[in-house]
């Protein structure tokens, strides 16, 4: 029986299940997805003081349109043979689609090991549980990022918090535009910025940064920097600064592979690349998913289209900012912009239990944000 296998349980890797369930049909066509956690993680959400909440179990969005769960972590992919080995468990396979995310780019410093972070369930429950029942916190944020504002917005609520950048600015990657207004929020807030800087020491809960600064603090949580799964090393194709494969508009990498989510580096447009998002990882997966399958029933591949580019950045009691475009051209701000980043949390939850909510979303390759 021809097989698709998907490495991750992500949006990505779930998605692209989903979708080529779909194109599956009737068809004597096995789908395996291997993932080592038993819950797909809604990763935008592991900022909040909950994180556990943020989880569906896989089970319930598998099982239901007869996709195999292999609970085991990747360990090889032999492209050549068409095997992917994982925890004594081998899987071969017809068509691949690599789905493993992306992963923080850890720092190598003194009392690293003592860094808190957002970027697994396992780091963003540790914090939570760390904080949990405790006031007046003071908290040291590295990182002006998207993930950075959102953690600093949420940690302000619990007292004193440092950001910490690198840069000469906050968001330097989100660009000038919604910068007054990043701005404003963190004064509203009472957020102290050292920018310009980088810590250089985590020892002994003391924040110690390159232009001399020290900062006693109960939480030093570290945001800066991802990168494509290791697992993009394995095949035999171009990769990026960030490590994501290069990947053709169908998002194939070559022969038969395919790649989808934080590990593809795909083209959103004429002038740019996806970024390592929800927003683009769902997408992709219900791109990549179903030209897998398509290519081994010999059906037509669909392009990669996702949808107009927006983002929504929570900051805890000064609200959210929503932006439109690459160029991030501010449209709400504070409570608007709040309640429509509630409306984009809701619907990223995906289906589960029911074959044919979750078929029927699988075709939809993206849902626009009516704002």
């Amino acid at each position: 029986m021809p097989r698709i296998v998907i490495v991750g349980g992500g949006f990505a890797g779930v998605w692209s299940a989903a979708a080529a369930a779909r194109v599956r049909g009737p068809a004597d066509l096995r789908i395996t997805l291997i993932s080592p956690n038993e819950r797909m993680v809604l990763r935008p959400r592991m900022y909040e003081p909950e994180p556990e909440r943020a989880t569906v179990p896989l089970s319930r969005i598998l099982e239901p349109i007869g996709v195999e769960h292999v609970r085991a972590a990747v360990e090889e992919i032999d492209v050549a043979a068409r095997l992917v080995r994982a925890g004594g468990h081998v899987a071969g396979y017809d068509r691949l689609v690599l789905a493993a995310g992306s992963r923080l780019v850890r720092p190598d410093l003194p009392g690293a090991e003592e860094l808190y972070d957002v970027d697994t369930l396992d780091g963003a429950n540790r914090l939570a549980a760390h904080l949990r029942g405790r006031e007046s916190v003071t908290s040291v944020v590295v990182g002006a990022g998207f993930t950075g504002l959102e953690v600093t917005g949420e940690l302000a609520r619990r007292g004193r918090v440092v950001l910490v950048e690198r840069a000469g600015v906050v968001g330097p990657d989100l660009g000038e535009a919604p910068r007054p207004a990043i701005e404003a929020a963190l004064d509203e807030l009472g957020v102290e910025r050292r920018l310009g800087t980088t810590l250089v020491s985590a020892a002994g809960g003391v924040a110690e940064l390159s232009d001399g600064t020290r900062v006693t603090a109960d939480a030093i949580v570290w945001t800066a920097g991802l990168e494509a799964s290791p697992l993009t090393a394995q095949i035999p194709a171009p990769r990026d600064r960030l490590g994501r494969l290069a990947v053709d508009r169908h998002l194939r990498v070559r022969g038969a592979v395919f790649a989808a989510g934080d590990v593809a580096a795909a083209r959103a447009d004429a002038g740019h690349y996806a970024v390592q998002s929800c927003q683009h990882a769902t997408p992709m997966g219900k791109t990549a998913g179903p030209n897998a399958a398509a290519d081994l029933l010999g059906l037509p591949l669909i392009d990669f289209t996702p949808a107009p580019y927006v983002t929504d950045l929570a900051l805890g009691a000064a609200g959210a900012l929503y932006t439109r475009g690459w160029d991030r051209v501010v449209a709400r701000t504070g409570a608007e912009g709040m309640e429509i980043k509630r409306w984009i949390m809701n619907r990223i939850h995906p289906p589960v239990d029911d074959a044919e909510q979750i078929l029927a979303l699988a075709g939809k390759v993206y849902n626009p944000v009516p704002f």
